[in-house]
């Protein structure tokens, strides 16, 4: 039987979640957030970070947003430039077309300006809704909830939902998660997942929430 979530105190859980988080990295896409990066720069930056640790997505990034820091000019370039520049980022030559094409397509259809709805979003290539969400709310601070691999097994290994995708763990989070938590809590559960709540034997032992936490899913702990 699922808890239920709707009394519980959410603030408390954040703030627990905050200085777990103020301990672990920042991830890279918010270092580029917080350098107050364009929108179009933000997203590039997610799309490069797909796959890929964020030491080595920080450093193409930066590679890339040197030569070209905007659409015009990545339009300009060969993609096999745009490649060796985010190289070694992963399937760094996919990334490298789709970046290029994604490039045209703002200046063709949208000014060249990063869309604020993920419908638009949707439409570029290599741009799932994990990379649409994280960009409306770091680039616009539009609430949206980026649900990656941390976000989608802490909350069904905590019981707060059931859920057996991203997306529909996405759906079940917007119902019972307060509308100004969705665009932080990604980085907040990528601190804890990476830190405390990890994939394989998590440190239950550490945990904050142990005593509350059913660990659904967890064989073996620390």
């Amino acid at each position: 039987m699922g808890i239920e979530y709707s009394n519980v105190d959410w603030d408390k859980i954040v703030d627990t979640l905050r200085m777990i988080a103020e301990k672990a990295e920042t991830p890279s896409v918010s270092i580029f957030a917080n350098r107050k990066s364009t929108p179009f720069q933000i997203l590039i930056s997610t799309i490069i970070s797909l796959r890929t640790r964020d030491p080595v997505t920080i450093k193409s990034s930066e590679r890339l947003f040197l030569r070209a820091p905007d659409p015009i000019s990545i339009s300009k370039m060969d993609t096999s430039e745009i490649a060796q520049l985010i190289y070694p980022a992963g399937f760094y030559k996919r990334k490298a077309d789709n970046i290029k094409q994604i490039s045209k397509t703002l200046l063709e259809k949208h000014n060249g300006l990063v869309p604020q709805n993920i419908e638009d979003l949707l439409t570029f290539p290599g741009v799932g809704r994990k990379t649409a969400n994280l960009t409306l709310g770091l680039a616009y601070s539009i609430p949206a909830l980026c649900v990656d691999t941390h976000v989608h097994r802490i909350p069904n290994r905590m019981d707060w939902v059931k859920t057996g995708t991203p997306e529909k763990t996405e759906f079940a989070l917007v119902k019972i998660l307060p509308k100004k938590y969705w665009i932080e809590i990604n980085e907040l559960l990528v601190a804890f997942g990476q830190t405390i709540c990890t994939p394989v034997s998590p440190k239950c032992s550490e945990c904050p929430f142990k005593d509350d936490c059913p660990r659904i899913g967890v064989d073996k702990s620390r």
